[in-house]
């Protein structure tokens, strides 16, 4: 049975493992093998990835299926892009799935946690980047009621990437 829970900092080995492998899964057949080195080894680091899961301020939810990690999904609490002004909004800063569980509703599962958690602490608004080309990822933001505001550019390695910027407005 599929089941998410909250990460703590005995997570952050695994989820820092399950970032690198997925990124790669997702993007690596996308861009060059120089670009994905480079950003791999620079910006996507294990000890990077830790660090993260280690700041109080960051929020990660694990996403598992007898006890076996098909995902996860990091939620930012930081200010977000200008054009949404003073909203009071948190950012999905990742939401992956290994490749073999894509299909199996862990994706639905990641972001419903996401929505939950976001009403949770009262926020107004969510908002995510996902590349432009990642047609997959953006159909899906767009079943629920994501929409584009903005774009803006993401470095893999040396190759400069449109991001689309896209946000939903929450209700309590």
């Amino acid at each position: 049975m599929m089941v998410i829970k909250k990460a703590s900092g005995n997570d952050a080995a695994l989820i820092a493992a399950l970032s690198r492998k997925t990124f790669y899964e997702t993007f690596a057949a996308f861009n060059s093998k120089k670009d994905m080195d480079k950003f791999m080894t620079e910006q996507f680091t294990a000890d990077k990835l830790i660090r993260e899961v280690l700041d109080p301020a960051n929020i990660f939810f694990i996403a598992t299926d007898d006890d076996i990690p098909l995902g996860y999904v990091f939620l930012r609490q930081s200010d977000p892009p200008k054009e949404l002004g003073s909203s009071n909004a948190i950012e999905i800063a990742r939401i992956y799935a290994l490749n073999a569980a894509i299909g199996t509703g862990v994706g639905k599962l990641l972001m419903q946690q996401c929505l939950n958690t976001a009403v949770a602490l009262k926020k107004d608004m969510i908002w995510l980047g996902v590349w432009e080309k990642n047609t997959r990822a953006v159909s899906f933001y767009e079943k629920w009621g994501f929409k584009k505001f903005s774009t803006h550019v993401f470095m893999l390695g040396d190759d400069a990437q449109t991001d689309w910027l896209m946000q939903k407005e929450l209700h309590h």
